[in-house]
């Protein structure tokens, strides 16, 4: 969840890290710190601290403060704080240092058993003064580097740290290297010319080299300004290609919006003609719909399970719909914080889908290698081909989205939709399960979504933004939808409570009546997503019950009479056939979320409590 960036060259360091770090502070804002090593001439380096509790703007206050003192480093690492052991106080911040501060240490994840080390450590001596898990770490590396290169005492070191880690580690005793180790958490290598980088993530380090060496699980690396070498815990050196990202620095720049999450929104559009590109057919003949997966791989599958947190379990719900509706075949959808201690029967004829943006979720990871002890085919559906996911199934579908910098998903979520509609559309076409004039029409109106989302984009967002005024000081929404909308109801509800931190819950329309509806009165607005189709007037039927105790009603509806009749506010989209109307109605639950939180001053691309990538249990 925290950010880690590290840097060795010729640079000086501090505006590096400072920069790396506002690219990360997604991942947290709890507290930020950097430690760099100062070379002073005839006398020993030494270790420069500087922390701060809260977000990255009272750190770079802190350091402009002590900028007249400033000495030119040119090796560091810096870190921003998602708490987990320990409240988020300066004392917690990383990095942290060992006894004598002369070794600093940062970490993303947790270590599971720094009870028993702490205990151990203190008994030998080292004074800690911090709650954090992390503090164990330079403290442990300290014990072994009596005799030993920096590189053998992390090595050591890691043989005795239980649980999913990513650290990176600095010594004034070895000026001229940086130590990284990966165990399941996130650690990116970047490599440039007489310079490298380590991070949590690409986007710390995207405008200086594009690069990278993403580190696996297991593995270590000494980074010196001049090279980079990478070993295995048990000490063997691991030869690895590097990767070239094709991502441009100007995507994790907000480009005049006024935050990351309206610019995403806003990138709708483009994500969709990315993710059809290549992989729709523009004829009749042939196959309609090409996937770059291995050969066979779908073959005889007769039950699919899909694993997911948060938006991405969401997108699992529409793609179950889809699955079931054009495939016939039976499909499960779990948390997968649940699936790994309660997992279903699975065969070798199943598929386990794990669906991340990141390809980092701790828990999804985690849900798919129960699967493949199990023996079943990995499917995996993310953002991000160089993830720890990509690694881990037999198969993938880049989703082709681009950077998301805002902590609440929107342009990732509609990517895992398309990914959804070409697996089950490519299912379909094999199994003969829908008709080819069928898959042909759903192909069609996928081609046509891009320009009906610049519609709902150019025609709605003012309206949006003039009617979250009337809900600044709302404490309660309901969502509710059907069928294939359901999830979109149960996401609109997210959103919104995600960065406006209102309370909003989403339902199926049809259990109104089974207890939700008690909630309802003229303070609680019900948000309904009602598409023409196979359930909307029993949706409307829904919503008019809501209407009878008083609830403002809001409907994501094309506009009819029975619409104009039902709602008293219609945010409204172009007719669509209903199996493609998922990637329409999201679009404006997205925008009502945003402007209300923005109209409330929230941070919306920071909600307090969150973070992008969930890299821990």
């Amino acid at each position: 969840m925290c950010g880690i960036v590290g840097y060795i060259g010729h640079k000086d360091t501090l505006p590096i890290l400072v920069e790396g770090l506002r690219k990360l502070e997604y991942r947290g804002y709890d507290s930020a710190g950097v430690a760099t090593v100062i070379q002073n001439n005839g006398s020993l380096p030494e270790l420069n601290l500087v922390r701060a509790k809260g977000k990255l703007q009272n750190l770079e206050n802190k350091l402009a403060d002590d900028a007249p003192k400033h000495k030119v480093s040119c090796v560091g690492i810096g870190h921003t704080r998602w708490a987990t052991h320990g409240k988020p106080e300066e004392y917690n911040a990383h990095p942290h240092l060992d006894t004598l501060g002369r070794l600093a240490v940062v970490q993303n994840g947790i270590i599971e058993n720094y009870g028993e080390l702490r205990e151990e450590l203190k008994a030998l001596g080292h004074k800690f003064v911090s709650d954090t898990d992390t503090e164990v770490i330079p403290h442990l590396i300290a014990e072994f580097l009596p005799g030993h290169t920096l590189l053998e005492a992390c090595q050591l070191a890691v043989k005795k740290l239980q649980g999913a880690f990513a650290v990176v580690v600095l010594s004034a005793d070895f000026p001229d290297e940086l130590i990284a180790i990966r165990q399941q958490a996130p650690l990116v290598l970047g490599i440039g010319k007489d310079e490298n980088f380590c991070a949590s993530d690409v986007p710390a380090i995207i405008q200086y080299t594009q690069r990278v060496l993403p580190l696996h699980s297991g593995e270590l690396a000494r980074l010196t300004a001049k090279g980079i070498q990478i070993f295995d815990f048990t000490g063997h050196k691991v030869r690895r290609t590097p990767q070239t990202v094709n991502w441009s620095p100007v995507m994790v720049e907000k480009q005049g919006f006024r935050h990351f999450m309206l610019k995403e929104i806003y990138e709708q559009p483009g994500v969709v003609r990315a993710a059809l590109e290549g992989r729709v057919s523009e004829t009749t003949n042939g196959r309609p719909v090409t996937l770059d997966l291995p050969k066979n791989f779908l073959k005889d599958v007769d039950r699919i399970h899909i694993v997911a947190c948060g938006t991405s379990w969401h997108a699992a719900l529409v793609g179950k719909s889809l699955l079931e509706e054009l495939t016939r075949i039976p499909t499960e959808v779990s948390y997968a914080s649940e699936f790994r201690y309660s997992t279903p029967p699975l065969t070798t004829s199943s598929l386990v889908i794990g669906v991340t943006q990141s390809g980092e979720t701790a828990d999804t990871l985690a849900a798919l290698e129960v699967a493949k002890e199990a023996g079943t085919k990995l499917l995996g559906i993310t953002n991000r081909p160089e993830s720890s996911l990509a690694s881990l199934v037999s198969a993938l579908i880049d989703t082709r989205a681009g950077i998301e910098i805002g902590v609440a998903a929107t342009k990732t979520f509609t990517a895992q939709l398309v990914a959804f509609y070409l697996l089950a559309l490519n299912l379909a076409y094999d199994r003969k399960t829908c008709s080819p004039e069928r898959i042909a029409l759903i192909l069609q109106e996928l081609r046509e979504v891009p320009a009906q989302m610049e519609i709902i984009l150019d025609t709605q967002e003012r309206y949006i933004e003039e009617l979250a005024k009337n809900f600044e000081h709302t404490r309660d929404f309901i969502y509710i939808g059907r069928g294939i909308n359901y999830p979109i109801a149960l996401e609109g509800a997210l959103k919104l409570k995600e960065i406006s931190y209102i309370h909003a819950e989403g339902y199926p329309a049809g259990e109104m009546k089974h207890g939700p509806i008690a909630l309802l009165d003229a303070d609680c607005p019900v948000v309904t997503v009602a598409v023409p189709g196979k359930v909307y007037e029993k949706v409307l039927s829904n919503a008019q019950e809501a209407k009878a105790r008083d609830a403002k009603l809001i409907g994501v509806t094309p506009r009819t009479p029975l619409a104009e009749e039902t709602f008293d506010t219609i945010l409204p989209f172009p007719a669509v056939d209903e199996i493609v109307s998922p990637l329409l109605t999201v679009l404006p639950l997205q925008l009502l979320a945003y402007h209300i939180a923005a109209r409330k001053g929230q941070d919306v691309d920071q909600p307090r409590n969150l973070a992008k990538s969930v890299t821990v249990e």
